[in-house]
């Protein structure tokens, strides 16, 4: 099952409880995930990035699909769509190291060198301006996905995400975030899905 995310909700539960996750709204609506680790969600989004969240059904799907999410060469493939501020190259990629400066530190540091665990890859495409500071970017992972990895490492180059003040960008409107959207997913090569389109505008056909 794929979930279409809102932004503002946690992937997981937090310490509390009170806060929204996807995770809580399964173990309530879907009876098949109520007894899963983490009630079947094979990988997670920050709070308020939203789209495409893969959750399996059963303990089997949800053993082959957490490996296939932190594997290389797996089958799975995802692509995000992002306001990042204005001038990135029209297309281009990074290989950057990523990791948290400290045990539950809010922020991840990037690093040109690293070892080979820490690495991250995508590559994006400008599709079009936004609007006067920023352009609408399609971003899609290479390889498994590090912490904040879009985030981190298109400000690393000079480009945060709209709304993203952790690193660097603009302020977010009331009660938004990082305009980060998880657009499309692919797996095992042939299951395309894609989110409805993300409230900072409309995705690209196609």
């Amino acid at each position: 099952m794929v979930l279409d995310k809102p932004s503002g909700w946690h992937t997981v539960e937090q310490e509390g409880g009170d806060a929204a996750s996807v995770e809580a709204w399964l173990r309530q609506s879907e009876p098949a995930c109520a007894a899963l680790q983490e009630s079947g969600l094979c990988h997670r989004l920050d709070q308020w990035t939203s789209g495409c969240l893969v959750v399996a059904m059963t303990a089997e799907a949800h053993e082959r699909l957490r490996d296939a999410f932190s594997q290389s060469g797996s089958g799975v493939r995802k692509s995000y769509l992002a306001l990042a501020r204005r001038g990135l190259s029209p297309e281009g990629r990074f290989r950057l190291h990523f990791q948290s400066r400290y045990k539950r530190s809010a922020k991840v540091s990037v690093r040109e060198a690293g070892d080979a665990w820490s690495a991250g890859r995508c590559i994006w495409k400008v599709l079009r301006k936004a609007d006067a500071g920023h352009d609408l970017v399609q971003v899609e992972l290479i390889g498994p996905g590090r912490r904040h990895q879009i985030r981190a490492g298109l400000a690393h180059l000079g480009h945060p995400l709209a709304g993203d003040t952790l690193y660097g960008g603009s302020n977010p409107d009331e009660g938004q975030g990082p305009a980060l959207h998880a657009w499309r997913i692919e797996i095992d090569g042939e299951s395309v899905i894609a989110a409805p389109p993300p409230r900072f505008g409309p995705a690209p056909s196609g």
